[in-house]
């Protein structure tokens, strides 16, 4: 039995389901490095169609769905995804996200954001706090979290290598008790 598509309406684009027939345009769009150069090594550089095939395969197999991409102007312009902690850790999830270098600027990014952070807190009741770990060099990236409502916790002190580098990173996070969508956000799943 397969589960029926999430669709959640997020102003100036769509966070949707991925489909197989994504790959194609996911590839073209992560295969930029000042994209790879803002996220995880698990983000693969060159992104190829194999590895957005492999992305579209993986988001399919998490029950509940936490994986989505990001639709704009007919296509996919990016994802977002959350991951569920476990263990004493459980009352927490981690969220990413990364948009098409096109699309910077454009409040999408905002809007997904605001559009999965609701999301999450309706589908899961167990989930207390949601946070993300941009690196410190990502303003606008912390800038997105703020806007969406996201509060700064701290900085972690030389935590990643990335490009070669060792870098710090910032927490930023949202809880239950206090986070309420953006006024300009409008997301409902459908």
């Amino acid at each position: 039995m397969t589960r029926p598509a999430t669709v959640l309406s997020a102003g100036p684009c769509t966070v949707r389901s991925a489909r197989p027939d994504d790959a194609p345009s996911i590839a073209r769009h992560a295969d930029n490095r000042n994209v790879w150069l803002h996220l995880r090594d698990a983000f693969p550089n060159p992104y190829e169609l194999a590895d957005a095939r492999r992305f579209i395969r993986a988001a399919a197999k998490h029950d509940p769905e936490t994986h989505f991409v990001i639709e704009a102007h007919g296509e996919v312009i990016g994802a977002i995804g959350y991951r569920l902690q476990d263990d004493v850790d459980r009352a927490s999830a981690e969220i990413g996200y990364w948009i098409a270098e096109a699309c910077w600027g454009r409040g999408m990014a905002t809007a997904a954001l605001a559009a999965v952070t609701a999301y999450a807190f309706e589908r899961h009741h167990e989930l207390h706090r949601i946070f993300a770990v941009p690196f410190a060099g990502n303003p606008a990236s912390q800038r997105v979290l703020e806007k969406v409502g996201y509060r700064l916790e701290g900085r972690l002190r030389n935590s990643a290598i990335k490009d070669g580098h060792l870098i710090d990173q910032l927490q930023y996070a949202a809880s239950r008790d206090t986070w309420r969508p953006p006024s300009d956000a409008r997301s409902s799943s459908g």
